[in-house]
C-alpha cells in the first residue's frame, strides 16, 4: 500500500508540475491480477483498483492500517469498469457487472475479487473510508430488476444536468450517498459526458467539509483531460490520461477539460454527506 501525506495550499503553489503529479496522481493502476491501493492522508482515504485475470484476489489489512482485517474499522465503495465479475464476501458471492458497484459495509472480514471471463477480465475500482458504524452490504445497478438471491439491490438515482451550448451535456449516476445507498461517511458515484461535450464541474467549486477522488476513464489512448485543481486564485492543473486517478484536497477546486467526451467516477469523504454543500467559485475570481 502506497502512503501520500497531506498538502497545504500554501506549499502546493509552488510545485513544479512533476511534484503536482507525484502528490495527486495515482497511475499504474488495473495491473492484471494485482491489488493496488494509495492511503491518503486526506480524510484517510484509501483508493485503488483490482483486476482478477488468472487468480482470485483477496483484500486484505496489511500492515499499514494496523488492523486484523481491511474493513474491521473501514467502509468500502466498489464500481467495475471491465467485464464481469464476482466479489465474494464473507462467503457469499455478488456478481457485478460493467458499471455495477458494491457498498460493503464495516465488519465484513473475508473480501475477494474473481473475473467471470479471464479474457475479459473485471476492473474494480475502489474507495474505502473509516467507519464508526456497520451498514448494510448493497450490491447497486444502474438499471435492471432485482435479482434471484440478492439481498438488496437499488437503481442508481440518475440526474442530467448541463447542456451541449455550454459544452457540459453530462448524466450523473448516484451510487452512494445518504437516501440511496446508507454509509458513514463515503459517497460515491459516475457522472458520464455526453459525445460534444468536455467540461465537468466548471463553474467550479470546493467543500471544504470533505475531499474528493476522481477517476477518469472510457478515453482514447491518445485523449486526455486537463484537471484542474488548487486554490480558485492558485490554480494548477495535472494532465490526465485513461484510467488514472486524482486526489483532490478539500481546498482545491476539481474540474476537467477534455479533448473529447469522458467518464469519471468520483469518491467523497469527509465531515458530512450533503452532496449539494458546495462554496461555488464565480468564474470571474478564478486566476
Amino acid at each position: 500500500m502506497e502512503l501520500r501525506t497531506a498538502a497545504s495550499p500554501k506549499d502546493v503553489k509552488y510545485y513544479t508540475t512533476e511534484r503536482l503529479r507525484e502528490e495527486f496522481l495515482i497511475d499504474d493502476l488495473f495491473q492484471p491480477d494485482v491489488i493496488k491501493l494509495v492511503y491518503s492522508h486526506i480524510d484517510r482515504i484509501i483508493t485503488g483498483s483490482v483486476v482478477p485475470v488468472k487468480e482470485v484476489l483477496k483484500l486484505t489489512a496489511g500492515d499499514e492500517l494496523r488492523a486484523k482485517y481491511f474493513c474491521e474499522r473501514r467502509e468500502l465503495g466498489v464500481i467495475n469498469i471491465g467485464g464481469e465479475g464476482i466479489i465474494t464476501i464473507d462467503g457469499r458471492e455478488y456478481k457485478v457487472a460493467y458499471k455495477e458497484g458494491m457498498y460493503i459495509g464495516m465488519g465484513s472480514k473475508e473480501i475477494s475479487f474473481a473475473s467471470v471471463d479471464a479474457s475479459n477480465p473485471a476492473k474494480f475500482y475502489l474507495n474505502s473510508a473509516p467507519a464508526h458504524r456497520t451498514c448494510p452490504t448493497v450490491l447497486i445497478k444502474p438499471s435492471g430488476t432485482p435479482e434471484e438471491g440478492v439481498v438488496i439491490v437499488k437503481d442508481c438515482n440518475k440526474v442530467e444536468l448541463g447542456s451541449l451550448e455550454g459544452s457540459n451535456h453530462r448524466t450523473i449516476c448516484k451510487y452512494i450517498l445518504p437516501g440511496q445507498v446508507e454509509s458513514c461517511q463515503l459517497e460515491m458515484g459516475m457522472t458520464k459526458l455526453e459525445p460534444g461535450s468536455v467540461w465537468n464541474t466548471m463553474p467550479c467549486h470546493t467543500h471544504d467539509r470533505r475531499m474528493e477522488v476522481y477517476l477518469y476513464f472510457d478515453m482514447p489512448e491518445d485523449a486526455l483531460v486537463m484537471h484542474y485543481m488548487g486554490e480558485p486564485q492558485e490554480t494548477r492543473h495535472i494532465i490526465m490520461r485513461n484510467e488514472q486517478a486524482v486526489i483532490s484536497p478539500s481546498w482545491s477546486i476539481h474540474s476537467g477539460c477534455g479533448t473529447q467526451a469522458y467518464t469519471f467516477i468520483w469518491g467523497m469523504v469527509g465531515e458530512n454527506q450533503d452532496f449539494d454543500d458546495m462554496d461555488h467559485c464565480a468564474m470571474k475570481d478564478l486566476r
